[in-house]
């Protein structure tokens, strides 16, 4: 598996770095910047064809480029659609030769992928995997930039699947990958929907609309494929899928997959599971909370779904070895624990903290808000925060163009005028989490939301390395 790697250059693309001789330049008019601009960089790295959509105007100095080269230019209706068609055409079609696999939701798709994953493996298949926190061909792992990649990028990795003889795919889908038609060339041979809630209003007009967005990945099923969905989920109550479409999954009685919490779920996870009226007994160490008890019937239910035996189900499960920034624990020198966790929504908020709130006496938060992204959920947060800690260190998390105070500020504003007195106010990230660690004591939890395994923050438009890992 050493020297497994993607090309540096591929055949189509809508991103230059990855232009070289003969490629074929998609010019996206995004939602930041326009591809038209970047058409005179990918001719000069040896680009022999332009995409361009039909409506869009090409600066007159950039006609002049074109026209002094040897370049093809082809207008189109959707230049997304486009990208991903031929990014396919161009790999050879790699999808029709796996097995793919997808995982949507707001919460739960990266802890139910690796999960998946890991069963797939256990279970004697050769898997790769698609996600926010890494991508991964067996063993070997690449780094992810985005939970769907683009379709260029997409379509390589599917490639040297092939040439790897993998078997599944199992790849997060986000709703924004559905809208720009990230994945429009693929059909999935199984669904998870894990579950709906508050995200992504920066984007979209409504929840609404997000969760429509969500919904588009059933357009994309084959016939007959599993399609599993959280019937405990009151957003996906609201599906009209049949009895032979879907299968429900979820803890509550009359599900075609049932889960049961056996005992505590504060320091790992107990799970009977009942299908096809046959009730398994299922434990996993690594995991923990209710929610991720859904995240394990959901990937449970679909391997059962596809005649993966029980006992090898059981025996993966015993050996999966969590997800980093997923509720990643450290035991500080002052025999305090501390939580990294992705959380970055009020539902997750209420998961994590509410859990957290029985393992201590001290419970200690640290956490910001995006800056460019929903604004509303800014102060939902604040107020969980403040419902179930005992402090409260607002910070600064990726502020991008936004004034980081007046982050801080929206977050505070949700948080009622009787707990204003946990909350501290510090900017700097890096000193928030020292202060907290200053505050604690043996038995303590510090838990540090937002980041997970992300290194970086974003401050205008530099972006600059921070682990709080190292910081840990």
């Amino acid at each position: 598996m050493s020297g497994l790697s993607l090309p540096e250059q591929f055949p189509v693309t809508c991103h230059t770095q990855y232009v070289g001789p003969g490629s074929t330049f998609v010019a996206i008019k995004g939602l930041h910047e326009d591809g038209a601009y970047y058409i005179p960089k990918a001719i000069a790295k040896g680009a022999t064809r332009i995409v361009i959509a039909k409506d869009a105007a090409i600066p007159s100095d950039i006609v002049h480029i074109i026209e002094r080269s040897d370049i093809s230019i082809e207008r189109v209706d959707n230049t997304r659609a486009a990208l991903a068609h031929l990014s396919a055409q161009a790999a050879h079609y790699p999808a029709h030769q796996l097995k793919i696999i997808g995982v949507t939701g707001t919460k739960g798709k990266t802890t139910t992928t690796f999960l998946l994953a890991h069963l797939l493996s256990e279970a004697g298949y050769k898997t790769a995997m698609i996600s926010t926190i890494k991508n991964a061909i067996n063993s070997h792992d690449f780094s992810s930039s985005l939970t769907t990649p683009q379709p260029d990028y997409l379509h390589q990795f599917l490639k040297l699947c092939v040439d790897t003889r993998i078997q599944y795919v199992v790849m997060e889908v986000a709703a924004q990958a559905l809208s720009l038609q990230r994945t429009a060339d693929l059909m999935f041979d199984g669904v998870i929907f894990t579950n709906f809630s508050h995200e992504h209003l920066e984007f979209y007009l409504s929840l609404s609309d997000y969760f429509q967005a969500k919904c588009l990945i059933f357009n994309q099923v084959k016939k007959g494929a599993p399609v599993l969905v959280n019937a405990d989920d009151d957003w996906c109550q609201t599906l009209k899928l049949s009895s032979d479409i879907a299968t429900w999954f979820g803890m509550h009685d009359a599900r075609d997959i049932t889960g049961t919490i056996s005992g505590e779920v504060l320091d790992h996870l107990l799970l009977s599971v009942q299908y096809n009226n046959h009730t398994n007994r299922f434990s996993c160490p690594s995991l923990m909370g209710e929610y991720n008890a859904y995240n394990a019937l959901a990937a449970i239910g679909f391997a059962l779904k596809i005649d993966i035996d029980p006992v090898i189900i059981a025996s993966a499960l015993q050996s999966f070895p969590g997800v980093s920034g997923r509720l990643e624990r450290f035991v500080m020198p002052n025999s305090a624990q501390c939580i990294i966790d992705y959380a970055h929504n009020p539902a997750s908020y209420h998961a994590v903290l509410s859990l957290l709130r029985l393992q201590t006496n001290q419970l200690i938060v640290v956490f910001g808000a995006g800056g460019g992204r929903d604004i509303k959920k800014r102060s939902a947060m604040g107020r969980l925060a403040a419902k179930f800690a005992d402090v409260v260190l607002v910070t600064s998390d990726n502020p991008r163009l936004e004034d980081p105070n007046k982050i801080i500020t929206d977050i505070i504003g949700g948080i009622p005028s009787e707990q204003i007195h946990k909350v501290i106010r510090e900017l700097d990230r890096e000193q928030a989490i020292m202060r907290a660690y200053a505050l604690s004591r043996s038995g303590s939890i510090i838990a540090i939301l937002g980041k997970g395994t992300n290194e970086y923050q974003i401050i205008g438009k530099v972006k600059s390395y921070f682990s709080e890992r190292e910081i840990i």
